[in-house]
């Protein structure tokens, strides 16, 4: 399973960015899919996470009301919608495929390059 990210940026507090994670290699909807962020010098820590058919979400209490998970099972693609973003969301984003609606990185087996979200006061 490869996964890609996309859509990371610069933008200003407050602003909006929307990133992608395809996946080929196999069908998405056999995972549970996750997002993940890295700051440097921190820890890579859980954002959110989506169940195979999209019914189950769960989010970090840092970003819960501003970031929406969803995604497309037809079109093999994760998608997390972020809002009302801070300084504090920059890191490094990853998206991830497991088998469960894990909040933790160990609960994957499959991870992408990551995307560069930079976001100025």
């Amino acid at each position: 399973v490869q996964l890609v990210e996309s859509g990371g940026g610069l933008v200003q507090a407050g602003g909006s960015l929307r990133l992608s994670c395809a996946t080929s290699g196999r069908t998405s909807s056999t995972y549970t899919m996750g997002w993940f962020r890295q700051a440097p010098g921190k820890e890579r820590e859980f954002v959110s996470v989506i169940s195979r058919t999209g019914t189950t979400i769960y989010y970090a209490d840092s970003v819960k009301g501003r970031f929406t998970t969803s995604r497309d099972n037809a079109k093999n693609t994760l998608y997390l919608q972020m809002n009302s973003l801070k300084p504090e969301d920059t890191a490094a984003y990853y998206c991830a495929a497991g088998s469960g609606t894990v909040q933790a990185d160990w609960g994957y087996d499959y991870w992408g390059q990551g995307t560069q979200v930079t976001v100025a006061s």
